[in-house]
This record gives structure tokens, sequence and C-alpha cells, in this order.
């Protein structure tokens, strides 16, 4: 499964890397923020079309982590972010 941004989405970041998201849900609007750490996950997973695994490879790489320690973090905040109404899983889409 692939995580998608809740539709009606957006988000700003600071210059400090705290970035906010806001999500329009059925329920209102939907927030959530985060700091430098949560920044990098989320650009890694939109890079990766919201593969998780492939997010954690590339994050791991960068900050010189073992994946499976990357993707265990990376998996607890995308779960935070689904309880917000904030991400969805979708099958992900094979890339040719």
């Amino acid at each position: 499964m692939c995580v998608r941004p809740a539709p009606e989405l957006s988000f700003t970041v600071e210059a400090d890397g705290q970035m906010e998201i806001l999500a329009t849900t059925v329920d209102g609007t939907a927030r959530f923020s985060s700091g430098p750490v949560g920044t990098a996950m989320w650009i890694a997973l939109r890079q990766h079309d919201g593969d998780t695994a492939a997010a954690a490879r590339s994050l791991a790489g960068v900050w010189g982590l073992e994946p499976v320690n990357v993707r265990a973090d990376l998996e607890i905040w995308v779960n935070e972010m689904r309880d917000a109404g904030l991400v969805y899983d979708e099958p992900c889409m094979a890339h040719p």
C-alpha cells in the first residue's frame, strides 16, 4: 500500500523545517504539525509516490541509519497522520 495525501490538503514549511499540514475533512479542518524530521519524511513520501519502503530506504541512506529502523519510525508517523485524517492508503501503482 502507498500513502496518499487527503483531498484539499495544503501545507507550509518554515525556514527552520517546521511543517504544518491542513486538510478539509468531513469533520472540519484537520491540522498536523511536525518538526524537521517529519518534514523530511513527508518530502520523501511525496518523492516516492507514497511508497513507505522506498521513502524509508532513501531517508536511511541520507541519515546513515538502518532502513528497518527508519521504516518503523516512518510507519508510526504515517499512522499519526492517518489518525488525523491527513493521509489514506491506496494500492501502489506499478511504474514502467
